[in-house]
């Protein structure tokens, strides 16, 4: 796993919004911000074949244990003192869905959280993802008051020992 560079945006970009729905996907905008702001909290999975983008995970470091909604769109630089990482977009690309990158992803997060200090990762997902997360020892904290996309959301958290 490695930091993008600008020139990985548009492949970064072809996950996002092959993962998420229109309302739920980043712009390409916001996107760019998060890759020059907190490119230290963002990572990629690249395919060994080809070197070409197969997965990513991002997201900002914040003092909230839950996300709010206006973090999608208002990314700020990491809070060096913030207790929580968050977790905006983990995605792979279709073609490689089921091979474990995801997990790999969310790992190597979390030992980037852990070396910054971080006490737990913070994430939302819809219910259909609850049980991946949980896999990945995950804690389902309920109904998130998050009202982004129109749907649904689950406060989830793992927390560092």
């Amino acid at each position: 796993m490695v930091h993008p560079k600008e020139k990985d945006l548009f492949q970064i970009m072809e996950i996002e919004r092959n993962g998420f729905s229109s309302a739920e996907a980043a712009s390409l905008n916001s996107m760019r911000i998060r890759l020059r702001l907190i490119n230290d909290s963002f990572l990629i999975a690249r395919s060994k074949e080809s070197n070409d983008v197969v997965g990513f995970i991002v997201g900002p470091a914040i003092k909230e244990r839950y996300l709010r909604d206006e973090f999608f769109e208002n990314v700020v630089a990491n809070d060096t003192s913030a207790q929580y990482q968050s977790v905006l977009s983990l995605a792979v690309h279709p073609l490689v869905q089921g091979c474990g990158i995801g997990t790999q992803l969310l790992e190597a997060f979390a030992q980037l959280a852990k070396q910054a200090g971080r006490k737990a990762i913070t994430l939302t997902c819809l219910e259909d993802r609850v049980s991946f997360y949980q896999k990945n020892g995950y804690k389902d904290e309920g109904i998130s008051e998050s009202q982004h996309a129109s749907q649904k959301w689950h406060n989830m958290l793992l927390e560092f020992s």
